[in-house]
């Protein structure tokens, strides 16, 4: 029975060969030996460094319209989010342990500081620049407070 099928197949081969076929045209972009060379693009394809991980919960660049001077401020208060984020989880790794109650007062200072940040800037912006701020990082602030409030519980 083997022997009947690689002939059939042998005989069936012979009678269509097998040419080359066209290359498929795919949406997924596809890394050759020349892209890797290329620096710019293989930029596309490299892994985060630990530097974009302080800039993950900053608010992108093409909605920004802001002064220089408003740039730097929601810079500092998401750099100071990023870290009164990590205090809170701190704490909460530590809650019924002899260090939490320290923790969880590191975690309030941070946040207290990062509030203090952000309705300083609030008070000091027009209606309009106050308004997008607001729309940008008002629910990252709300999460904030509401992670704070669980760590009181």
């Amino acid at each position: 029975m083997l022997r009947r099928s690689s002939l059939s197949l042998s005989k069936l081969l012979h009678r269509h060969p097998v040419g080359r076929s066209p290359r498929p045209k795919s949406p997924i972009p596809v890394v050759t030996l020349a892209t890797l060379s290329n620096p710019r693009s293989f930029h596309q394809f490299s892994r985060p460094t630990i530097a974009d991980s302080a800039t993950r919960f900053s608010i992108p660049n093409h909605s920004r319209q802001f002064s220089a001077e408003t740039d730097r401020e929601v810079d500092k208060i998401n750099l100071k989010f990023a870290e009164a984020r990590e205090e809170i989880e701190s704490a909460m790794d530590s809650k019924e342990t002899v260090y939490f109650n320290e923790e969880a007062e590191c975690a309030r200072e941070a946040v207290g500081e990062v509030l203090e940040l952000y309705e300083g800037l609030l008070r000091r912006l027009p209606e309009g620049e106050r308004a997008s701020i607001q729309r940008a990082m008002g629910l990252k602030i709300e999460q904030l407070k509401a992670e704070l409030a669980q760590l009181n519980e």
